[in-house]
């Protein structure tokens, strides 16, 4: 799928997760609901690592280009160290390591491990670099006639902002953490589903996406999970536009409204 509709798919997940925690009688304050849907909807754009053409390589200037090419010569090489005889021959890393189960637990891991070991500082980086993701991928049409420094000062306003109002007791930093240092651990959660959801919605495409790595399905190691190839769609098609997009906002909608108990 495309940066927004990838975006739209993330924040609409966490705040399915909201309503599924307002149901189970742990609901999370409304500053843990929007930080959580605006990181996922950030980190939804992240396995696109691999692709020096996708909206994430743009994001952060020629740094971002360039880890982008360091992440697909990283994810081809991986790819060629593990594949089986059925997997298919590439030129490239793109819908390899970084669009995996494993590389999104990793991925979310380590960004609670920061969080945890760097205390504020931390933190807001990590709501800063999600943030300016979040702005890309649903404001993507404004952001692409806007400056990158504009979007990065969002970014960073919204990061101190955000981090501001979570501090204030009630306010969710240790919604699911209560430990001493521990308030953070839970930015990692919404980093997991956001690849996670990303890797999903790349299924439903022609090329379908080799989730289950490094777990073999028969003759290959990278086999592209996806649904009958009947119903797949190409990336950016109208069914992308015209009904995943906004199917996406109705049930973010419909998450975020159970999640407030106001339905």
């Amino acid at each position: 799928m495309m940066g927004p509709a990838h975006s739209l798919s993330g924040a609409a997940a966490w705040l399915g997760v909201g309503a599924a925690a307002a149901a189970a009688g742990h609901p999370m304050p409304w500053p843990v609901l929007v930080v959580g849907a605006l990181i996922c909807a950030g980190a939804a754009l992240a396995p696109d690592l691999d692709h020096k053409s996708a909206t994430i390589s743009r994001a952060f200037g020629p740094v971002s280009k360039g880890l982008c090419e360091i992440v697909d010569k990283l994810s081809y090489a991986v790819y060629k160290a593990t594949k089986k005889p059925g997997d298919a021959r590439r030129t490239g890393g793109h819908r390899t390591l970084t669009h995996t189960w494993l590389w999104a637990v990793m991925i979310g891991a380590g960004a609670s491990a920061v969080a945890y070991t760097g205390g504020r500082w931390a933190v807001l980086v990590l709501l800063f670099i999600h943030l300016v993701l979040a702005v890309e991928g649903l404001l993507w049409r404004a952001a692409r006639v806007s400056s990158d420094v504009l979007v990065w000062l969002l970014g960073a306003t919204s990061a101190w902002i955000l981090a501001g109002v979570l501090d204030k007791p009630g306010n969710g930093a240790d919604w699911l953490f209560t430990g001493d240092g521990q308030e953070y651990l839970w930015l990692g959660l919404p980093i997991v589903l956001g690849a996670l959801v990303h890797d999903i919605g790349d299924a439903l495409t022609v090329s379908g996406c080799p989730i289950l790595w490094p777990i073999p399905v028969g003759r290959k190691r990278w086999y592209p999970i996806g649904p009958p190839k009947a119903i797949r769609f190409r990336a950016g098609s109208w069914v992308e536009l015209k009904v995943l997009m906004p199917a996406f906002m109705l049930l973010g909608g419909v998450g975020g409204a159970a999640a407030l108990n106001f339905i």
